[in-house]
Protein backbone atom coordinates (compact mmCIF):
# COMPACT_ATOMS: atom_id res chain seq x y z
CA UNK A 1 0.00 0.00 0.00
CA UNK A 2 2.77 2.48 0.05
CA UNK A 3 2.67 4.73 -2.69
CA UNK A 4 5.74 4.24 -4.42
CA UNK A 5 4.43 3.19 -7.75
CA UNK A 6 5.50 6.79 -9.21
CA UNK A 7 9.33 6.33 -7.90
CA UNK A 8 11.88 4.39 -10.64
CA UNK A 9 11.98 0.51 -9.09
CA UNK A 10 15.75 1.89 -8.75
CA UNK A 11 15.07 4.80 -5.85
CA UNK A 12 12.62 2.24 -3.80
CA UNK A 13 13.86 1.41 -0.38
CA UNK A 14 13.76 -2.06 -0.59
CA UNK A 15 13.91 -2.46 -4.10
CA UNK A 16 17.70 -4.88 -4.18
CA UNK A 17 16.07 -6.73 -1.40
CA UNK A 18 12.66 -7.31 -3.54
CA UNK A 19 15.11 -8.66 -6.30
CA UNK A 20 17.23 -11.18 -4.30
CA UNK A 21 13.57 -12.71 -3.43
CA UNK A 22 12.44 -12.50 -6.92
CA UNK A 23 15.70 -14.04 -8.18
CA UNK A 24 15.99 -16.96 -5.55
CA UNK A 25 12.32 -17.81 -6.61
CA UNK A 26 13.54 -18.61 -10.05
CA UNK A 27 15.11 -21.87 -8.54
CA UNK A 28 13.06 -22.03 -5.34
CA UNK A 29 9.73 -21.59 -5.91
CA UNK A 30 7.17 -23.28 -8.56
CA UNK A 31 5.31 -20.86 -9.49
CA UNK A 32 4.78 -17.29 -8.56
CA UNK A 33 2.07 -14.84 -8.89
CA UNK A 34 2.66 -11.12 -9.15
CA UNK A 35 0.33 -8.74 -8.55
CA UNK A 36 -0.28 -4.97 -9.36
CA UNK A 37 2.96 -3.11 -8.75
CA UNK A 38 4.54 -6.22 -8.01
CA UNK A 39 3.43 -7.70 -11.35
CA UNK A 40 4.80 -4.51 -12.62
CA UNK A 41 8.10 -4.65 -10.60
CA UNK A 42 8.48 -8.80 -11.45
CA UNK A 43 8.16 -7.76 -15.81
CA UNK A 44 10.74 -4.77 -15.13
CA UNK A 45 13.12 -7.25 -13.23
CA UNK A 46 12.86 -10.63 -15.43
CA UNK A 47 12.63 -8.98 -18.72
CA UNK A 48 13.23 -5.71 -18.40
CA UNK A 49 9.66 -4.16 -19.23
CA UNK A 50 9.28 -0.60 -17.87
CA UNK A 51 5.98 0.36 -16.65
CA UNK A 52 4.54 3.53 -18.00
CA UNK A 53 3.14 6.62 -16.24
CA UNK A 54 -0.93 6.98 -16.63
CA UNK A 55 -2.32 10.77 -17.77
CA UNK A 56 -4.57 9.97 -14.96
CA UNK A 57 -5.31 7.22 -12.09
CA UNK A 58 -7.31 4.19 -13.14
CA UNK A 59 -9.61 3.57 -10.85
CA UNK A 60 -12.80 1.87 -10.69
CA UNK A 61 -13.75 -2.09 -11.38
CA UNK A 62 -13.10 -3.43 -15.44
CA UNK A 63 -15.02 -5.45 -17.92
CA UNK A 64 -11.75 -7.73 -18.91
CA UNK A 65 -12.14 -10.72 -22.05
CA UNK A 66 -10.03 -13.91 -21.94
CA UNK A 67 -7.26 -14.32 -24.61
CA UNK A 68 -6.24 -17.54 -23.94
CA UNK A 69 -9.40 -19.37 -22.27
CA UNK A 70 -7.81 -22.57 -22.33
CA UNK A 71 -4.80 -21.86 -19.71
CA UNK A 72 -5.92 -23.65 -16.40
CA UNK A 73 -5.91 -20.28 -14.38
CA UNK A 74 -8.81 -19.32 -15.97
CA UNK A 75 -10.82 -22.28 -15.80
CA UNK A 76 -14.42 -22.19 -14.82
CA UNK A 77 -14.49 -18.12 -15.97
CA UNK A 78 -17.02 -16.73 -18.26
CA UNK A 79 -16.07 -14.83 -21.75
CA UNK A 80 -16.09 -11.34 -19.60
CA UNK A 81 -15.33 -10.43 -15.97
CA UNK A 82 -15.04 -7.86 -14.04
CA UNK A 83 -11.70 -7.10 -11.92
CA UNK A 84 -10.80 -3.84 -9.63
CA UNK A 85 -7.83 -1.48 -10.30
CA UNK A 86 -6.44 0.80 -8.22
CA UNK A 87 -3.09 2.38 -10.01
CA UNK A 88 -1.19 5.70 -11.76
CA UNK A 89 1.39 3.57 -14.15
CA UNK A 90 0.33 0.48 -16.44
CA UNK A 91 2.46 -1.61 -19.07
CA UNK A 92 2.67 -1.49 -22.79
CA UNK A 93 0.89 -4.36 -24.54
CA UNK A 94 3.23 -3.81 -27.30
CA UNK A 95 6.45 -4.11 -24.66
CA UNK A 96 5.08 -7.18 -23.22
CA UNK A 97 4.42 -8.62 -27.00
CA UNK A 98 8.05 -8.00 -27.70
CA UNK A 99 9.15 -10.38 -25.03
CA UNK A 100 8.82 -13.53 -26.19
CA UNK A 101 8.76 -16.04 -23.27
CA UNK A 102 5.38 -14.29 -22.37
CA UNK A 103 1.82 -14.48 -23.45
CA UNK A 104 -1.00 -12.25 -22.03
CA UNK A 105 -3.73 -14.13 -21.08
CA UNK A 106 -6.79 -11.47 -20.78
CA UNK A 107 -7.56 -7.39 -21.27
CA UNK A 108 -9.90 -5.13 -21.08
CA UNK A 109 -10.59 -2.00 -23.43
CA UNK A 110 -10.23 0.20 -20.46
CA UNK A 111 -7.54 -1.00 -17.87
CA UNK A 112 -5.30 -2.93 -21.02
CA UNK A 113 -3.72 -5.79 -20.01
CA UNK A 114 -4.69 -7.82 -17.00
CA UNK A 115 -2.66 -11.03 -16.67
CA UNK A 116 0.41 -12.63 -18.36
CA UNK A 117 2.02 -16.00 -18.50
CA UNK A 118 5.80 -17.00 -18.80
CA UNK A 119 5.78 -20.08 -21.65
CA UNK A 120 5.59 -22.77 -18.85
CA UNK A 121 3.08 -21.04 -16.24
CA UNK A 122 6.17 -20.39 -14.04
CA UNK A 123 5.44 -16.70 -13.56
CA UNK A 124 1.91 -15.08 -12.97
CA UNK A 125 1.54 -11.20 -13.39
CA UNK A 126 -1.83 -10.03 -12.39
CA UNK A 127 -2.33 -6.07 -13.04
CA UNK A 128 -5.74 -5.46 -11.12
CA UNK A 129 -6.56 -6.49 -7.39
CA UNK A 130 -9.52 -9.26 -7.70
CA UNK A 131 -8.77 -10.08 -3.97
CA UNK A 132 -10.15 -6.56 -3.02
CA UNK A 133 -13.19 -6.72 -0.58
CA UNK A 134 -16.22 -4.75 -1.51
CA UNK A 135 -15.19 -1.37 0.32
CA UNK A 136 -11.98 -0.97 -0.75
CA UNK A 137 -11.83 1.38 -3.54
CA UNK A 138 -14.52 3.33 -1.33
CA UNK A 139 -11.93 3.49 1.62
CA UNK A 140 -9.17 4.47 -0.66
CA UNK A 141 -11.74 7.17 -2.61
CA UNK A 142 -12.82 8.70 0.74
CA UNK A 143 -9.21 8.84 2.10
CA UNK A 144 -8.32 10.78 -0.70
CA UNK A 145 -11.35 13.09 -0.86
CA UNK A 146 -10.61 13.85 2.95
CA UNK A 147 -6.95 15.04 2.30
CA UNK A 148 -7.99 17.16 -0.79
CA UNK A 149 -6.57 14.72 -3.44
CA UNK A 150 -7.72 15.61 -7.14
CA UNK A 151 -9.62 12.06 -7.04
CA UNK A 152 -12.18 10.88 -9.64
CA UNK A 153 -15.09 8.38 -8.96
CA UNK A 154 -13.73 4.94 -9.19
CA UNK A 155 -15.28 3.62 -12.53
CA UNK A 156 -18.24 1.10 -12.98
CA UNK A 157 -18.38 1.07 -8.50
CA UNK A 158 -21.25 2.90 -6.92
CA UNK A 159 -24.74 2.61 -8.57
CA UNK A 160 -25.33 5.44 -10.36
CA UNK A 161 -21.73 7.10 -9.57
CA UNK A 162 -23.38 7.56 -5.93
CA UNK A 163 -20.74 7.27 -3.36
CA UNK A 164 -23.51 7.81 -0.54
CA UNK A 165 -24.55 4.05 -1.95
CA UNK A 166 -22.97 0.31 -1.42
CA UNK A 167 -20.66 -0.39 -3.77
CA UNK A 168 -21.94 -3.10 -6.32
CA UNK A 169 -19.85 -6.50 -6.44
CA UNK A 170 -18.99 -7.60 -9.55
CA UNK A 171 -16.04 -9.88 -9.46
CA UNK A 172 -16.45 -12.01 -6.05
CA UNK A 173 -16.84 -14.98 -8.22
CA UNK A 174 -13.81 -14.63 -10.63
CA UNK A 175 -11.78 -13.95 -7.62
CA UNK A 176 -12.89 -17.23 -5.69
CA UNK A 177 -11.77 -19.15 -8.86
CA UNK A 178 -8.98 -17.44 -9.77
CA UNK A 179 -7.16 -17.62 -6.73
CA UNK A 180 -8.45 -21.32 -6.19
CA UNK A 181 -7.31 -22.35 -9.64
CA UNK A 182 -4.03 -21.26 -9.18
CA UNK A 183 -3.57 -22.93 -5.52
CA UNK A 184 -4.40 -26.06 -7.34
CA UNK A 185 -3.58 -26.10 -10.69
CA UNK A 186 -0.56 -24.29 -10.75
CA UNK A 187 0.75 -25.02 -7.35
CA UNK A 188 -0.58 -28.20 -5.87
CA UNK A 189 -0.88 -30.63 -8.58
CA UNK A 190 1.99 -29.56 -10.48
CA UNK A 191 4.99 -28.44 -7.77
CA UNK A 192 7.77 -31.51 -8.25
CA UNK A 193 8.46 -33.76 -4.87
CA UNK A 194 12.00 -32.79 -5.37
CA UNK A 195 12.70 -29.09 -5.16
CA UNK A 196 15.65 -29.93 -7.81
CA UNK A 197 12.80 -30.34 -10.33
CA UNK A 198 11.70 -26.72 -9.79
CA UNK A 199 15.61 -25.46 -10.87
CA UNK A 200 15.30 -27.17 -13.86
CA UNK A 201 11.97 -26.28 -14.61
CA UNK A 202 10.27 -29.75 -14.43
CA UNK A 203 6.62 -29.09 -14.90
CA UNK A 204 3.55 -31.88 -15.88
CA UNK A 205 2.05 -29.30 -17.96
CA UNK A 206 2.14 -26.23 -19.87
Amino acid sequence: GAPVEHLPFEEVDYWPELCEIMEWSKTHVHSTLHICWGAQAGLYYHYGIPKRQLDQKLFGVFRHTLEDPNFILFRGFDDTFWVPHSRNTTVDREDIEAAPELKILSSSPEAGVYAVKTAQGRQVFLMGHAEYDRDTLKKEYLRDVAAGVDIRLPKHYFPEDDPGRDPLVRWRSCAHLLYGNWLNYCVYQTTPYDIGGIRHGVRTDD
